[in-house]
């Protein structure tokens, strides 16, 4: 059965023990075997940097444990995906492995800045002053192939028929 590493913000959640039991469940209802980060035991009494250098080499050995990564790749804390599950996309990718995401919002990325920012319908700089991706893409450029579904489940479903 392959393995496939649930990456996203999912873990910041307030439920998210009850969260990742879901998308694990969802993973098995399409055949595969879902791993959470969270399924990590971490043991470390050290300082907060200790601790997070643990998690993070955890969650890397997981991501190395596993066939496939599905990332949920919806804004968090902005308009942006988290940022730690940018980097194991990247890391996973980096390895050959096969990538995978979902997001709520697929429009362009220009519009959904747009929107986001009250911003007129021809504006090509955000509220920084940066020029805004117009590739018709709804995340980076970076990120052209992995965004393939609106959520976790049309996710999976993409996954198990293209594996």
């Amino acid at each position: 059965m392959l393995k496939i590493y649930l990456a996203g913000p999912d873990v910041f959640e307030q439920n998210a023990i009850e969260q990742g039991k879901a998308l694990k469940e969802l993973c098995r209802q399409y055949g595969f075997e879902g791993v959470f980060p969270l399924d990590n035991e971490i043991i470390c009494d050290g300082t907060p940097y200790e601790v997070a250098k643990t998690i993070r080499e955890a969650n890397i050995d997981l991501i190395n444990a596993c066939d496939i990564i599905m990332a949920n790749l919806n804004p968090f804390r902005g308009l942006e995906p988290d940022s730690g599950t940018v980097y194991e996309v990247g890391y996973a990718t980096a390895l050959g492995k096969k990538v995978y995401g979902y997001a709520e919002d697929r429009r362009p990325m220009i519009e959904h800045v747009h929107e986001q920012q009250k911003l007129s319908d021809n504006a090509a700089l955000c509220q920084d002053g940066k020029i805004i991706e117009d590739f018709g893409l709804s995340h980076n450029l970076m990120m052209l192939d992995v965004v393939i579904a609106q959520s976790a489940e049309e996710c999976l479903a993409f996954i198990k028929k293209n594996t």
